[in-house]
């Protein structure tokens, strides 16, 4: 709806107030709506009030106009800070979208977008920082790549934020806990570290040790009127959708609903112990031997801005991916140095050395080259033991040090299926899952001991289906698995699609985009924005189905964190075992 039609709106709702109402008792917005109604009205019956008449009425229209604009900034922005945000965020996203658009229109050679890229990835970069806020899950998003839309520039200069947000003062923090238990900081926490480990865009997170037991813990702190700013910034994000790119509009609104349930930390903690207690139950998560770690939630010590939970040793994904990456590179002798400190030209080399293509090594053939690299670190290992028991022992001579298993590759493969499977189970059996499983709430724990596990955290985002929904969306999942064009649209017309056309081939597509995959085959060559918006063109999308919109979300984030490490998956194929498990135990099949 453009900002016109919501004026218009306002004033038709201000004026469908009975003008008989006791103006004195309304809030501001509506007693000067009525005021100016009433006056207007006047005015009509009354043609010998002459110029004073005409007076009131310009008076009171621009009353009018006032008041609703107030109300518009109130209602839409957050307020005046909320209307400075908005600003602040038009002045560098309506020049460079223009800017953009030209450059697709011309046609413009690869160089110049290179140049582009670099130069708005780094203004967006500052004015993220800047504003903060919701804006900095959008440039998570960027970071993680969402539905593969992201130039490598932009997911390497987003990366910073996927841990390194600007985080709040340690007397800020102090003063919430303190608020929040009414009574000193001391009196809970035997120890808290003022640092903290990692700073979001909703709160930040800080080691502890509770007084009551010495439980090692992490604690983490909402930001202070963080909530309203979340609020007005997304929907000056809808707002600019609405006009720039009306096919993300319907996305946005669900999106909208499920964040804004991250604002209530005890709410979290609940969720967390849910889906902490559903993959336990299923034998999915639990001790190293599982493939997930997901924290335990202290619920008592849990409040509306305070979380409380168990730490899991372990550093975030992508930093440890980078690491892998590293050691790897060193183990040929090929250093960050030896690459003038030049990252992506690194990343390149260990892309050859690893003959990772469009795909790299199965999960197989990474479990045989870890192998054999292990054999080798045991036999450097045994020499140096030799060595070290016996010229070793000669004074002045160096000893040689022994290898861990750290050194060991990663298997990309194997954690990308890992996280399928498990997304997958939370989604089509338990009906109960994560929205928001972007590589920065993901940890990598085990890595010292080469027995790397996955650490799943941030629960704020919880999306729940009925068995109804589930059923429906495991039935898609197995037509999109199978190719099964008819079964796929009549899934997606279960689910509650509808276009203007209910073009069979565009739904196809648009399912196989959302829930599947996605590949320059499937969208033609094109960008996947521009994608998107073809066949929102071909065939307007009147009703999505919003109770998919997170596993659609869900599969777009893995699939990207998939993308990145040359791990490309068809989700609809990796969910395909568990979506017809479910349904033969409903004897559906």
């Amino acid at each position: 709806m453009a900002m016109g039609q919501r004026y218009t709106n306002i004033m038709q709702a201000a004026l469908r107030v009975r003008s008989s109402a006791a103006i004195g008792h309304r809030p501001l917005t509506q007693r000067c709506l009525l005021f100016s109604a009433t006056a207007s009205a006047g005015s009509k019956n009354n043609s010998s009030g002459g110029a004073r008449n005409v007076a009131l009425g310009v008076a009171s229209g621009t009353l009018l106009t006032t008041a609703a604009a107030i109300a518009y900034v109130n209602n839409h922005v957050g307020g005046s800070d909320g209307l400075v945000r908005t600003i602040s965020f038009y002045s560098l996203a309506i020049p460079k979208y223009i800017q953009y658009r030209a450059h697709m229109i011309m046609q413009s050679p690869d160089e110049v977008w290179d140049e582009l890229h670099e130069e708005t990835s780094k203004a967006g970069l500052d004015k993220i920082m800047e504003l903060q806020g919701f804006y900095v899950k959008s440039g998570q998003m960027a970071a993680a790549n969402i539905g593969n839309a992201f130039p490598k520039i932009w997911q390497d200069t987003m990366s910073v934020l996927q841990d390194e947000c600007p985080s709040e003062p340690f007397e800020v923090v102090k003063s919430i806990v303190e608020s929040e238990y009414g009574c000193n900081l001391n009196d809970v926490f035997e120890t808290f570290e003022e640092t903290p480990i990692g700073a979001a865009s909703i709160g930040q997170v800080h080691r502890a040790t509770l007084k009551r037991d010495g439980s090692k813990v992490v604690v983490k702190i909402m930001y202070p009127g963080v909530e309203n700013i979340f609020r007005g910034d997304v929907r000056t994000i809808k707002m600019f959708c609405e006009v720039a790119q009306p096919v993300h509009v319907a996305p946005l609104i669900e999106i909208e609903k499920q964040f804004m349930t991250e604002f209530d930390y005890v709410l979290e903690a609940q969720q967390l112990e849910k889906v902490r207690k559903n993959m336990m139950a299923a034998d999915i998560a639990g001790d190293g031997s599982k493939l997930c770690a997901i924290p335990r939630p202290h619920l008592d010590l849990c409040k509306k801005r305070i979380l409380v939970m168990d730490e899991l040793n372990g550093n975030k994904l992508i930093t440890e991916l980078k690491n892998d990456m590293n050691r790897q590179m060193e183990r040929m002798n090929k250093s960050l140095a030896k690459f003038g400190g030049d990252e992506a030209e690194m990343q390149k080399s260990f892309t050859k050395e690893f003959a990772l293509g469009e795909n790299g090594p199965t999960s197989e053939q990474y479990e045989t080259l870890i192998k054999l690299l292990d054999a080798k670190r045991r036999a450097v290992n045994a020499y140096a033991a030799l060595y070290n028991y016996s010229v070793g022992l000669i004074p002045g001579t160096k000893r040689k040090e022994y290898q861990d298993k750290s050194s060991l590759p990663i298997n990309h493969a194997k954690l990308i299926d890992d996280l399928l499977h498990i997304h997958g189970h939370q989604v089509l059996v338990d009906g109960v899952f994560n929205g928001d499983p972007h590589p920065g709430n993901i940890l990598l724990l085990g890595v010292k001991e080469g027995k790397p596990q996955l650490g799943l955290i941030d629960f704020g985002q919880v999306k729940t289906l009925t068995k109804e929904e589930r059923l429906v969306f495991c039935r898609l999942i197995l037509a999109l698995a199978d190719d099964d064009k008819d079964a796929v649209v009549k899934a997606l017309k279960e689910a509650g699609y509808k276009s203007q056309k209910m073009d069979e081939d565009i739904m196809y597509t648009y399912a196989r985009v959302a829930y599947d995959e996605d590949n320059e085959t499937l969208t033609q060559g094109q960008h996947i924005q521009l994608f998107m918006e073809h066949l929102h063109d071909s065939d307007p999308v009147e009703h999505l189905p919003q109770q998919y919109i997170m596993a659609s979300r869900v599969s777009i984030l893995l699939r990207g964190l998939g993308h990145a490490v040359h791990q490309s998956r068809s989700v609809a194929k990796a969910w395909r075992p568990i979506a017809g498990k479910v349904l033969r135990e409903e004897g559906e099949l």
